[in-house]
């Protein structure tokens, strides 16, 4: 077994290019750093460095385990990083994005979180538009898609699925109703998606029965407060999860229009930059979002 510090020295001396160098480097005196190398060979049995008064060279087997050891020491390096953060107070400010249909649920997790951790801030930034996470400086975006967005830069975290519900005003849901479900071939319509041209809504009937509507939409729009608005004002059926218009559908400005039919559940996920170099803070707060959507009941009365 290796002693860690040799390994540091050793990997030091190759990288500075001398025994000097690393002595001014790491602050440590070069004939310590001599004497440690010189003792790691006796070790291994092996020449690392040809060392004389003009010359200083790498073995081929020295350069070989040159690479190997700045794999352990980045590793120590890592672990020790790891063992620090754990030791010190999660602090600062988190910067998180939220659609303003679940600001209410993320509202209600703040209070133990703020408790656990009083010297943490956190931003809540209420929209429904797609967040660019690294362009905006936003630590994590909470967001609902029927589908997750691939991005090698991000990572995701799935929390919990919603129910995509169909709405229209009481007016046109009147009328569409009338008429049946394939109606909506012809009513007009809306679209969270954001997609030009033809959309298709898979919907789920009574006894298994299957409808692919395909229709053109007046409007599309990836923000959920939008299309919202365009029900409420009757420019056509809309279909988002029910989270996203509890509150209109409550007053009455809007109606839930053949609940019979359901259609693909939205996955409610968190987006953030790549795990590696995390503040302790925001995983903290992903941590703590992930356990308080397990709640089976968190759409509750929304």
């Amino acid at each position: 077994m290796q002693d860690y510090n040799d390994l540091r020295y050793f990997d030091a001396v190759v990288a500075n290019g001398g025994f000097a160098a690393a002595g001014r480097a790491l602050r440590v005196p070069k004939s310590k750093l001599s004497r440690r190398v010189a003792a790691l060979e006796e070790q291994l049995g092996v020449r690392l460095i040809e060392r004389s008064s003009r010359r200083f060279r790498v073995t081929d087997i020295g350069l070989a385990f040159h690479a190997q050891c700045q794999l352990a020491v980045a590793a120590a390096e890592r672990a020790e990083a790891l063992v620090e953060a754990s030791l010190t107070e999660p602090r600062g400010t988190v910067r998180m994005s939220c659609p303003t249909g679940l600001v209410a649920i993320v509202a209600d997790m703040l209070p133990d979180f703020l408790g656990v951790y009083p010297k943490a801030h956190v931003q809540l930034i209420a929209v429904d538009r797609p967040v660019d996470v690294i362009a905006e400086r936003v630590d994590v975006a909470l967001r609902v898609r029927t589908r997750l967005d691939s991005d090698a830069a991000l990572t995701m975290r799935t929390l919990a699925h919603s129910r995509r519900i169909l709405i229209a005003s009481p007016a046109l849901a009147n009328r569409v109703a009338a008429r049946g479900i394939d109606a909506l071939r012809t009513e007009p319509t809306l679209s969270s998606s954001g997609e030009d041209g033809e959309i298709m809504w898979r919907l789920e009937g009574p006894e298994g029965a299957l409808r692919e509507i395909r229709h053109v939409p007046r409007l599309t729009c990836g923000d959920f407060g939008a299309i919202r608005a365009a029900a409420v004002a009757g420019l056509g059926v809309a279909m988002l999860p029910d989270h996203a218009c509890a509150a209109e559908l409550r007053s009455g400005a809007l109606v839930h229009l053949f609940p019979e039919w359901v259609s693909e559940n939205g996955i409610v996920h968190l987006i953030f930059p790549t795990r590696t170099g995390l503040p302790p803070l925001v995983r903290a707060w992903i941590d703590h979002l992930a356990k308080g959507f397990r709640n089976p009941d968190i759409f509750a009365d929304r």
